[in-house]
């Protein structure tokens, strides 16, 4: 086996030679083969045994990876590959299935220019390999396929060699059906997957095998051989004379780009700046001898080093010892050390130019989104995300003298992953952690007990609600309370296909005359040109717009205002939940002359009291957050998966089989999941394989709305019943 220094050390002579580097994402479904798959590529280049590829998950090093038999983290490895003579550098991303981690994914889809989709012979295409493929596609990465577990066609489902090649047929059109609906316009036909091109390849990462038509040209293997070697028990030899990591290195030089090509394209995406400035010549050019830009896509805090700042580099070189710009922090950062991670280890290098994947340690306070560059330059577009907390649990140290280590954790543990969310309740002092699921929060509550040593004790899970509306309101009245000023202002909900745009480009941001850049991206969102000039303030997928004409005094008022919207939006007339969806229009103000009379303690509450009266006049409604379910169970414990989906509110959709198993898919209330996990396994005996994915938020439904507010109301100190919206309004 080769030495990991070794291996940098080749690795570093190739990254400066940028078309012969690859930077590519593993993406799947979970469970259908992500990991395995990167062991074989890992073990081809020396890194590991090759008789322990697919079986050692090399880039599972995490405890609860290991004992879960799950990814968790995105995890980087740069390996060097072979072909026709030549050297490749291929740093691969291997990403996480499982949808509670989908956040992981995402932030690796920016680092990387091409991913291999892995699809399971048996199962086909899932939900999450849906969601997998819709997030590359935004990122304007570039696909190709694997269709992996061939051997369980043949062995489980006994297929007949025709009947494997219309499996085969029927997956590949499942997964161009999601590129053609997804890839951006210029790339519909040219990122199409074919069998004939050889940008499909088939295999067994288990195994060790893999063919594909140009591998079938080479080796004389083709789809009747791989058959017959299955039936008759001979993978082995499949894998000496057809070896995966041969027909996925071509698969991978041959049809996925360069950064040079890459960048051509995503830098306009990806980077809203000036491509005629220097800076964007550079990024698009890949010029590692220009300004240098990068984008911090992943954090992880070590205990000696520090915090660790994973990303790529887009333009430009970057050298231990550099001084460059957090962007966003508008700071200073001194780069202490220089590397690439290899699985677990960092290892150093003495420079990493454009078109690679770096690690730096020196970056302190530095959060996975953030720009780093030799100078002040825009900053890199967020990540595209619908995705958002949907449950929460309330920690507290049982001792006292841990409270300020467990602080320190939960800050490291939402740096390192941005998907957690952490709040500290003012009212109770307890520490609110909000994450994407059960699995998610479990996670993070193993990290906090074993991994930092800090004993806690845990709520059970609390589902995140929205409040909204569903008409708009007359136009209502409000006084401040010493009654010198009036406030008039309406609500109306926010069309459904506005909402999700704004959910996904992840706008929030007090808006003042200067800022065309956020105007113009309301604009592109859906609102009018005169709506989105009027804009004040977009919070929680809010918006805030003054209609008023001419009156005094308002521009000293604006931020009291702003204020007592972003409270409103924060704590609902309902339950205190987050409102969203909601456009709230300031009308008319009568005010006060003197200043005196106007201030924070006069303002606040009249503005937030006035929404809160609009709204409730608006048919205000809770929406819970639902979660679209796969779920695989062998066909004899069908009747018991289906009896427990029926007693949780559930949708189901689909229920297709695949040999002797059945795959349901359906739509459950995140509320109905908990606890599902150990019901499932219970009512079938442990056979069950199911993920969950986020699908948004819906109404909940009318005759449970006053149950669950009461609900919510008591859990936070308050009556049972809302107030009505006269409580809140001028009479």
């Amino acid at each position: 086996m080769a030495r990991k220094e070794d291996v940098v050390k080749r690795a570093a002579e190739l990254m400066n030679k940028l078309d012969k580097i690859r930077n590519i994402g593993i993406v799947a479904h979970i469970d259908h083969g992500k990991s395995t798959l990167t062991d074989n590529l890992v073990a081809s280049s020396g890194l590991m045994s090759q008789e322990l590829a697919g079986k050692q998950l090399i880039m599972d090093f995490e405890d609860q990876e290991q004992q879960r038999g799950i990814t968790i983290n995105a995890a980087n490895i740069s390996v060097v590959q072979e072909l026709n003579g030549e050297e490749y550098l291929i740093n691969i991303i291997d990403t996480p299935g499982h949808v509670d981690f989908s956040g992981e994914v995402l932030r690796a889809m920016r680092a990387v220019d091409g991913v291999i989709i892995v699809v399971d012979a048996v199962e086909s295409v899932m939900p999450q390999t849906e969601t997998v493929i819709r997030q590359a596609l935004k990122e304007y990465v570039q696909p190709v396929l694997f269709i992996n577990k061939v051997d369980r066609l043949i062995e489980e489902l006994q297929v007949t060699d025709e009947q494997m090649k219309e499996r085969f047929v029927k997956v590949i059109a499942q997964v161009n059906t999601l590129i053609k609906n997804n890839a951006p316009n210029e790339f519909k036909n040219k990122w199409t997957v074919r069998v004939e091109d050889g940008s499909v390849c088939f295999g067994s990462a288990y195994h060790n095998w893999a063919v594909s038509v140009g591998s079938m040209k080479k080796t004389g293997i083709g789809f009747k051989e791989v058959y017959d070697l299955i039936n008759s028990d001979r993978q082995k030899e499949l894998a000496e004379k057809s070896p995966i990591f041969s027909v996925l290195t071509e698969m991978v030089i041959n049809h996925l780009p360069s950064p040079v090509e890459a960048q051509k394209y995503r830098i306009k995406i990806i980077w809203g700046g000036d491509e005629e400035s220097e800076i964007g010549k550079a990024m698009i050019t890949t010029d590692p001898k220009g300004p240098f830009s990068m984008m911090v896509t992943d954090v992880s805090v070590d205990p000696h080093a520090g915090d660790i700042a994973t990303g790529r580099v887009y333009s430009g070189k970057i050298v231990r010892g550099a001084k460059l710009r957090l962007v966003k922090a508008d700071r200073e950062i001194n780069v202490q050390k220089v590397g690439v991670y290899m699985g677990p280890d960092f290892v150093e290098a003495e420079a990493v130019p454009a078109g690679n994947i770096v690690a730096i340690v020196g970056a302190k306070e530095v959060y996975a989104g953030q720009t780093i560059a030799s100078y002040e330059i825009k900053e890199f577009e967020s990540f595209k995300s619908k995705a958002e907390p949907v449950m929460t649990v309330s920690i507290e140290a049982k001792h006292t003298k841990d409270l300020p280590k467990l602080i320190e954790v939960l800050r490291q543990l939402s740096k390192e992953d941005p998907n957690l969310v952490t709040t500290i309740n003012q009212e109770t002092g307890e520490h609110l952690l909000s994450g994407m699921g059960e699995l998610h929060l479990e996670v993070n509550q193993y990290r906090i007990t074993q991994h930092h040593k800090v004993p806690i004790e845990v709520s059970p899970p609390i589902v995140v609600y929205h409040e909204t509306i569903n008409k708009s309101s007359r136009t209502v009245a409000t006084k401040s309370p010493n009654r010198h000023n009036h406030f008039f202002l309406s609500v109306e909900p926010m069309p459904r296909e506005l909402l999700d745009r704004l959910i996904e480009e992840r706008i929030e941001a007090k808006i003042r005359p200067k800022d065309k850049e956020i105007v113009a991206k309301l604009q592109e969102v859906g609102f009018s040109n005169d709506v989105a000039k009027k804009i004040w303030m977009v919070h929680n997928h809010n918006v805030l717009v003054d209609v008023t004409r001419g009156i005094q005094a308002l521009h000293e008022i604006k931020e009291l205002v702003i204020q007592g919207f972003a409270d409103a939006m924060n704590e609902g007339p309902l339950a205190k939940e987050k409102c969203y969806g909601v456009i709230v229009k300031l009308e008319d103000a009568k005010l006060h002359e003197d200043s005196i009379h106007r201030g924070p303690a006069q303002v606040l509450p009249a503005v937030t009291r006035g929404i809160y009266g609009a709204m409730l006049s608006a048919d205000a409604v809770l929406y819970e957050p639902k979660q679209n379910l796969a779920i695989t169970v062998p066909e004899r414990f069908m009747g018991s998966a289906t009896k427990e989906l029926g007693s949780r509110r559930t949708q189901i959709s689909e229920i297709r089989s695949e040999g002797d198993a059945s795959i349901i898919i359906a739509k459950a209330p995140v509320k109905e999941l908990i606890g599902f996990s150990a019901a499932i396994r219970g009512a079938t005996e442990g056979r069950a394989i199911w993920t969950a994915e986020f699908s948004g938020y819906e109404i909940l439904p009318r005759e449970l709305q006053k149950q669950i507010i009461a609900e919510i109301r008591k859990r936070k100190g308050m009556d049972p019943e809302p107030k009505p919206a006269s409580f809140f309004l001028e009479g």
